[in-house]
């Protein structure tokens, strides 16, 4: 039977009625016999759109599953989609307690064993963590890919006490994505759901800015505070090009018997990800359901618990569409340490004291935060940046260094202002000077200290960089390279600071023995059907006012927009952000972000026009934002929000 393909069905509109008579709607596929012979469930659970959102990768994915014995339900949360209701934040406890209904729902139909697994890729793989750690009895198992531990830490919110300015990029996304209409051939009431949902639509950026320290709001859903509160077997999987790469290594070390997977990857799944090589996630992902939901001897259990891709240094570049390097099963490492030293970044001890007062503008060749688009969105040539910044180069390395683990960086340094920021990063220098980024770190000086800093004052701070797997040759170089700015990439202080350094030491795991692994090559279902009406494009273009001395980053992403050759439904989506400061200026610093979306159906268009804009003076953030509803270009909705919130220690 599990080596026989089962025909399947799908169910594109199945209803789910919770206790508190809210309908979510579900896609399902799932065997033709199931009611005969029950299978598994397989949960996705997402705001992102089961209609016209997710479709390119639900089927490649979820139809494969179903073949081979499992009904896959993917579920718009409530106040997105398809589904009724209203979304008020993400990773609310109204989603995660709505999740388990889904569960024991899904549990109890005639066509299920009992037995359910949770999956999903960022949203998705957090939520799966979440409700793992609510224990519902049926949860047996979880794959979570390119998702968090700590909300508050490891998220687009804040990354070491600073501001990341994806806070506004991202809550820029979900005031455009979750004000969508229902699609108007599913739901006679699309009209009414729709205007609900443009009225009540929170505004996100204005609300995760009003936490700017670890509260009891970030706590909630960040599984770092009680990891055996999970007891479903968990198999995590992040990228290396991905901003969600240090879960994997958390999981694995605090959960028992989880297992991890970090490949060259962007925020996609294994199967279908960039750069390649791509891995056989499908089949991964089977043995695990198979392992856990089915009680089959597949030997997951066996398998090494972190398995790796070590990248080969390669020269920098905003794009690559494969990595050379190799995988790695459970490797070993043994601690180097460098000094950073006046003579540069050295074996033994030395005198250090070296002042960094970087431009407002550094920074500028950081990348996305999070390369998700498939655009030019990874770091460029560190170059530039470097010039702006304190370096600590080595000398020629004698072998090949393979970074493993995060590198650590401990400093012992003073500033000149009450709040200053450090950005700090591991740079491969290539013998003709250019430099590729290999990992980073930031923090924010006053919030890892809990207060203001003291005019010259001697701090001792430490600072984990991002986990990597990174191989530099013999011959080469690396360098340390720390700046006081790190734009757009995070928010500055309010203050032009100056640092001094006056000792510090940089920690590296370096690989000390690991096992092979070979992983099949990947397989899926047949892809998405549609007829292309406008092709996708990704910009990523910098700018110089000569007269004004602005520096700018303007970035355009245009979707396209495709119909579904199934059912008809016509989609298309314009992301446009904009990243304004002046070199001299903190207080210049300004983004603005405007989303278009569009939804055809037959003699009905409609469309939503997303903007919010975010700056700052020495005391306050600045938010303004605005939505507008177009039916057949007729404005039918139109808000605006307006929010003054105040700087604490940012």
């Amino acid at each position: 039977m599990q080596n026989t393909l089962r025909d399947i069905e799908e169910h594109p509109d199945l209803g789910i009625m919770l206790s508190d008579g809210t309908r979510l709607s579900a896609r399902m596929w799932a065997p033709v016999d199931a009611r005969d012979n029950p299978v598994p469930v397989i949960l996705e659970y997402l705001p992102y759109r089961k209609r016209d959102g997710t479709c390119a990768r639900d089927a490649l994915t979820h139809p494969y599953f179903a073949q081979r014995g499992y009904a896959c339900l993917r579920v718009d949360i409530r106040g997105n989609g398809d589904s009724h209701g209203l979304m008020t934040d993400e990773y609310t406890q109204q989603e995660l307690d709505d999740a388990v209904e889904v569960i024991q729902w899904a549990a109890a139909q005639p066509w299920c064993n009992g037995r359910v697994g949770m999956m999903g890729i960022s949203w998705g793989g957090f939520n799966s963590l979440q409700v793992a750690a609510m224990a519902p009895a049926p949860l047996k198992a979880i794959i979570t890919l390119c998702s968090t531990v700590d909300r508050f830490a490891d998220d687009i919110h804040y990354k070491g006490g600073c501001l990341l300015n994806e806070n506004l990029g991202w809550g820029a996304t979900m005031w455009s994505y979750s004000s969508r209409a229902p699609d108007p051939g599913l739901r006679p009431d699309w009209r009414e759901m729709w205007l609900d949902r443009l009225e009540n639509e929170p505004f996100l950026p204005a609300t995760w800015l009003g936490h700017q320290s670890r509260d009891a709001y970030w706590q909630h859903g960040s599984i770092c505070e009680s990891y055996d509160t999970i007891s479903a077997k968990v198999l995590a999987i992040g990228g290396w090009g991905d901003a969600y790469k240090n879960a994997v290594p958390q999981i694995v070390r605090n959960i028992k018997g989880a297992k991890g997977i970090i490949g060259p990857w962007v925020h996609k799944y294994p199967h279908f990800a960039v750069p390649e090589p791509r891995i056989g996630f499908l089949q991964e992902a089977l043995s695990w359901w198979d392992r856990w939901l089915k009680d089959i001897e597949t030997g997951v259990e066996d398998d090494p618990a972190l398995r790796t891709y070590l990248m080969d240094g390669v020269r920098p570049a905003r794009w690559y569409t494969d990595r050379p390097g190799r995988w790695l099963a459970d490797a070993q490492s043994v601690t180097k340490t460098w000094h950073l030293t006046d003579a540069g970044l050295t074996t033994a001890p030395g005198t250090l004291s070296q002042s960094i007062c970087s431009p407002q503008h550094a920074g500028s060749d950081a990348g996305e935060y999070c390369a998700i688009w498939l655009g030019p969105e990874l770091p460029g040539d560190q170059r530039a940046d470097d010039a702006l910044s304190a370096c600590f180069d080595s000398l020629p390395l004698a072998d090949d260094l393979c970074v493993i683990d995060a590198p650590v960086l401990d400093l012992t340094l003073s500033a000149d202002r009450p709040v200053a920021h450090i950005a700090v990063r591991l740079n491969h220098i290539h013998p003709d000077g250019a430099a590729t980024r290999i990992t980073y770190g930031v923090l924010n000086l006053a919030r890892h200290l809990g207060r203001p800093l003291v005019f010259g004052q001697t701090e001792q701070v430490r600072l984990n960089l991002d986990h990597i797997s990174y191989r530099v040759p013999a011959g080469h170089r690396i360098r340390v390279a720390i700046s006081t700015c790190y734009w757009p990439l995070i928010w500055p202080a309010p203050e032009t600071a100056s640092v001094t350094l006056h000792g510090g030491s940089l920690s590296i795991d370096a690989m000390r023995s690991a096992g092979h692994w070979t992983f099949s090559p990947p397989d899926a279902a047949p892809p998405w059907e549609t007829e292309e009406l406008r092709p996708e494009n990704h910009i990523r273009r910098q700018e110089t006012d000569m007269a004004t001395g602005v520096t700018s980053l303007i970035i355009e992403d245009d979707f396209g927009k495709v119909r579904d050759l199934d059912h008809g439904l016509i989609a298309g989506s314009i992301a446009r952000e904009r990243w304004d400061i002046h070199p001299d200026d903190p207080l210049s610093a300004r983004g603005t972000c405007h989303w278009t979306d569009e939804l055809s159906r037959d003699d009905i268009h409609l469309r939503t026009e997303a903007r919010c804009a975010i700056w700052s003076d020495a005391t306050h953030f600045h938010l303004t934002a605005s939505i507008e509803a177009f039916e057949n270009d007729v404005r039918v909705y139109h808000r605006t929000v307006q929010e003054k919130i105040g700087r604490d220690l940012l």
